[in-house]
């Protein structure tokens, strides 16, 4: 079996379930971590607020890190909520020297609009700062430190979050090295935002403690929380957790994943009908063009295209479609079409196997299961 990394994280509990450690655990392991905790602070925590919050004394807090790290090791640290300034230079001292990548999540407010650090705290902050690979702060957070160039005076990169600056379009920019990489995607409408920034934080430390460099560890992370999001399952009146859970078969992994397969039909109604009937969710109706997508438990599509009747297209998704193409043609391997962008919003390489079987190596995200036109299953 494959080790997994090991991922240390050191953050607050949220009783709620929907952001802090119990979000990293979740975070880190459906991304093929192992995730370990030193907790700074137990709340009391639900999608409406933070009605308490009893800090971790530092010495309990530091012996949680030296014990993880003295036995198991770490191939990658997470730090969210910290509780105080003193845990914050305990913690800065004992990762002065750390050989591990560290991403470094200053959180100041929870979703809710609760306090979770003092002026205090966040003078400590500058201290964590340098000790990090990668700092997380959303706009409020950025602003309170200073801005951009005051945080990379530390000599961390810098993780420019814009999930709270209003607009139809989220821009995220990491400004690493001198150079600045940007995303841009469509807001997500959903009021299942709690723990999105502990979310995005520790799936970059897993992305870094499995050897990834950075850009990609924030793309995949990003990939991970969107999905997180498209999946809430709209627990709580406020502001509620999204589904770690159910993001499964995503492209996530360098691949190849199976994950998508589609069939030919001599009718479409009548496809339609019997994959419905063996208890498949039907996620896509397109009947002008004979299409149909499904969606089982286990988050795998299958499609049916009618037209192609007899006839079947396996597709392998890999969160590095154009490495894995360029691997292959180096090995050998002749593909009919090299990766491009399809007009639904699928990039898209195509080979046969031996006896004539088309194969189709894909890159979707969010698109395979959450496309523009979802219907409700």
């Amino acid at each position: 079996m494959t080790t997994p990394p090991r991922i240390l994280v050191i953050a607050g509990s949220d009783s709620g379930g929907g952001a802090g450690i119990q979000a990293d655990i979740k975070t880190i392991t459906m991304l093929g971590g192992y995730a370990m905790t030193a907790v700074t602070a137990i709340t009391a925590q639900n999608t409406l607020g933070v009605q308490a919050v009893h800090p971790v004394p530092t010495d309990m807090v530091i012996a949680q890190i030296d014990s993880c790290l003295s036995d198991i090791g770490a191939d990658a640290i997470k730090i969210g909520m910290i509780g105080s300034a003193e845990t914050a230079d305990a913690v800065a001292d004992r990762l002065a020297t750390a050989a591990m990548p560290i991403v470094f999540d200053p959180v100041m407010v929870a979703t809710s609009g609760s306090v979770l650090a003092d002026a205090a705290t966040v003078d400590a902050f500058v201290r964590l700062m340098r000790c990090a690979t990668l700092v997380t702060p959303n706009a409020p957070e950025l602003a309170v430190l200073g801005g951009v160039e005051a945080v990379l005076a530390h000599g961390c990169a810098l993780l420019e979050k814009g999930g709270h600056i209003e607009g139809e379009t989220v821009i995220d920019r990491l400004h690493e090295d001198g150079e600045v990489a940007e995303w841009v995607s469509a807001r997500i409408a959903t009021r299942s935002t709690h723990g999105t920034g502990c979310t995005l934080a520790s799936a970059i430390a897993t992305g870094l403690g499995q050897g990834m460099p950075l850009s990609p560890a924030v793309q995949r992370a990003r990939d991970f929380v969107r999905l997180a999001l498209l999946s809430a399952p709209g627990l709580g009146n406020g502001h509620g957790p999204m589904g770690h859970g159910d993001v499964r078969n995503d492209g996530l992994f360098t691949g190849p994943a199976l994950n998508q397969v589609t069939v030919g039909a001599r009718n479409y109604g009548a496809s339609v009908a019997f994959y419905r009937q063996l208890g498949l969710s039907q996620i896509v109706d397109s009947p002008d063009n004979g299409y149909a997508r499904f969606e089982a438990a286990n988050g795998v599509t299958f499609s049916v295209h009618a037209g192609d009747a007899g006839t079947g297209i396996v597709y392998l998704e890999s969160g590095a479609l154009d490495a894995w193409c360029a691997y292959l043609a180096r090995r050998g391997v002749r593909l009919i079409q090299m990766p491009r962008d399809e007009s639904w919003g699928w990039r898209e390489a195509r080979l046969e196997d031996p006896a004539g079987n088309l194969i189709v190596l894909y890159q979707a995200g969010e698109n395979r299961r959450y496309p523009p036109w979802r219907i409700e299953p």
